[in-house]
């Protein structure tokens, strides 16, 4: 392990590659309490992480998690629940010891796939190595704190045999979890080709930020992806015939969205043919969110 100085390198590196948000989620509360609660000391880099990223998610896969909030999805936990028998009888299944002894492990993270991030909790907190514990129960230890363990998988500088990679081509990012709302504006082709129809969308609603983009051989399907500056609004920019505008946005700008999406479609010069939910359900006219169209 480095020594402790380079802890706030770990988390200036990631802050360098991934912006954080400007409001960060279930990222400031009562440290001296939580360690209590948890019955451990913390890593440094990791209460870093928290006050600087928040409840959320890198790159729509990896979660990191917080000590505080109220969301059931929340928390960090010992990885003992759920467990049979006795490791000492069965390390191949589960090849660390249970809390409280030392090397349990603890679970500061998930991911897109039900993977658990844990730390495996032996010598000093600000020592503790990354253990990818995967969703069929198969693990591995990385050598590193969480923060450069993250700023690593992010960059494709940390590869894994049981994590998915980051995708090429693609800007990292962090999304905070938070209540959102989705809609798909379906619209017509009008008259220009799709990179001009793209320009003009993101034109409308900088500034924005990439986050990549992919096409299929043909040419024929594709997506853009992106996300405004100042917003925290999602977009993505479906190459298909009709094409469409995917967007995810809190609640209460719903109607600064439709306002600013129907100016873009004029601005686009396309007719805006049909609106529906995350299911897939048509919508009349523009509303707002039900219960069951937010996501936290």
């Amino acid at each position: 392990m480095a020594d402790s100085k380079t802890t706030a390198t770990d988390c200036d590196r990631l802050v360098e590659l991934v912006v954080p948000p400007a409001e960060p989620v279930d990222a400031h509360g009562d440290w001296t309490a939580a360690e209590i609660s948890i019955g451990t000391r913390l890593p440094g880099d990791y209460k870093r992480l928290v006050e600087t990223y928040g409840w959320g998610e890198f790159c729509d896969f990896l979660y990191l998690r917080t000590p505080f909030g109220k969301s059931r999805h929340n928390g960090i936990e010992w990885q003992s629940a759920g467990l049979t028998g006795s490791p000492e009888r069965d390390r191949d299944r589960y090849p660390y010891p249970l809390h409280p002894a030392l090397g349990a492990l603890l679970v500061w993270g998930t991911t897109m796939d039900a993977d658990r991030l844990c730390w495996l909790t032996s010598g000093s907190p600000d020592d503790w190595p990354v253990v990818v514990w995967s969703n069929e129960g198969r693990y591995e230890t990385h050598p590193m704190r969480a923060a450069a363990f993250i700023e690593g998988w992010a960059g494709g500088q940390v590869s894994s045999r049981l994590l998915m990679d980051m995708e090429p081509g693609l800007v990292p990012w962090f999304n905070t979890f938070r209540p959102r709302i989705h809609r798909c504006m379906r619209l017509s082709e009008g008259p220009t080709a799709h990179p001009e129809r793209l320009r003009r969308l993101r034109e409308a609603l900088a500034p924005t930020t990439d986050r990549g983009s992919w096409r299929s051989a043909s040419e024929e399907t594709g997506q853009d992806h992106f996300a405004t500056v100042d917003t925290d609004w999602l977009l993505t920019y479906d190459v298909s015939h009709p094409h469409q505008i995917r967007i995810d946005f809190p609640p209460e700008d719903s109607e600064q969205v439709r306002q600013r999406l129907f100016a873009a479609a004029q601005l686009m010069e396309c007719e805006v043919l049909q609106i529906t939910t995350a299911a897939g359900e048509f919508l009349r006219a523009w509303d707002t969110a039900t219960d069951e169209d937010e996501d936290e």
